[in-house]
């Protein structure tokens, strides 16, 4: 499966003109993504002259202050505050750029100081700002990398069986059920289009015939269903409503084992937007194809 960027398009490019400017800028600016990500983004300049910089800190902003409000993937399971193994994972972004300020600023989660003379001035610029930039991936993926880690786990009661429910986009949820030796991930599917769910419909059952074959016995084993899978009985109406059916994948142990958990996590993560891009891609082929035909 093809990964989604990892990377806020929008805070990226603010960070680039903060680097980039050869003249001080002053930014008290918030930016919203997905509706529930709130990023605070402040510089304070100085006035002073360091003789070992090649240009003035008053000609340049030395620090900029990045502050994220970020909402956990399950109410209820997680913390609101960030687990300490999410904290390293961030720490780990950028050592010599990112420092993590404590305590965070008001109404935010995490607040990071980032010292932008410590990026280098050469070709590499580009990766550090792309990696501070895909702060609350790292943080998402930490926190269903706990989830997941629970697999190898023997210990699961009756009611560890219960499904929990994850949000990752707003209006597209999806469950992790917790089993024996597995993980089922289920995605209730919908779309505003009928065309877009007979395309869909299709390319899940591409998806089941090439996941469930000889050639792919190492990825996880998959389904789709018109209707909601046993696991999910009880669960709210409103969760199960759908006109795209339930895809679910059921993950074992060997696929959060090692660099595969990175995969898995992102994957998931990002299910919904995968199937959207393909449902977009094959009708804009389509509509080249009738339109070339057509003329």
């Amino acid at each position: 499966m093809a990964c989604m960027d990892r990377v806020s398009p929008a805070l990226k490019q603010i960070l680039l003109k903060l680097y980039l400017a050869d003249k001080s800028i002053e930014i008290d600016h918030h930016l919203y993504e997905f509706g529930s990500i709130e990023y605070h983004i402040q510089v304070k300049l100085t006035n002073c002259i360091c003789l070992n910089c090649r240009r003035s800190q008053a000609s340049n902003p030395l620090l900029a202050y990045l502050s994220i409000s970020i909402p956990p993937l399950c109410h209820g399971i997680l913390p609101n505050n960030l687990s300490p193994y999410t904290i390293e994972m961030v720490k780990g972004i950028c050592p010599n750029v990112v420092e993590i300020e404590e305590p965070a600023r008001d109404g935010f989660q995490l607040t990071l100081k980032l010292n932008l003379y410590q990026i280098p001035r050469n070709k590499d610029y580009v990766k550090v700002i792309g990696d501070i930039s895909s702060v609350q991936s790292v943080i998402l993926s930490s926190q269903l990398k706990e989830i997941l880690w629970n697999v190898n786990s023997d210990d699961a009661s009756p009611g560890m069986y219960k499904p929990i429910k994850l949000v990752y986009h707003p209006r597209e949820p999806f469950f992790v059920i917790r089993q024996p030796q597995r993980i089922i991930a289920v995605f209730p599917i919908r779309f505003r289009e009928k065309s877009d769910i007979v395309i869909a419909t299709t390319f899940f059952q591409e998806l089941m015939d090439v996941g469930n074959s000889d050639k792919w016995t190492k990825t996880p084993p998959c389904t789709w269903s018109a209707i909601p899978p046993p696991e999910l009985r009880g669960e709210a109406f409103e969760d199960l409503s759908t006109n795209g059916g339930f895809f679910s994948f059921d993950i074992s142990s060997r696929h959060v084992e090692g660099k595969r958990l990175d995969k898995t996590v992102w994957n998931l993560l990002n299910f919904n937007t995968y199937v959207r891009n393909h449902v977009k891609v094959t009708m804009t082929i389509k509509y080249c194809f009738i339109t070339t035909i057509s003329s």
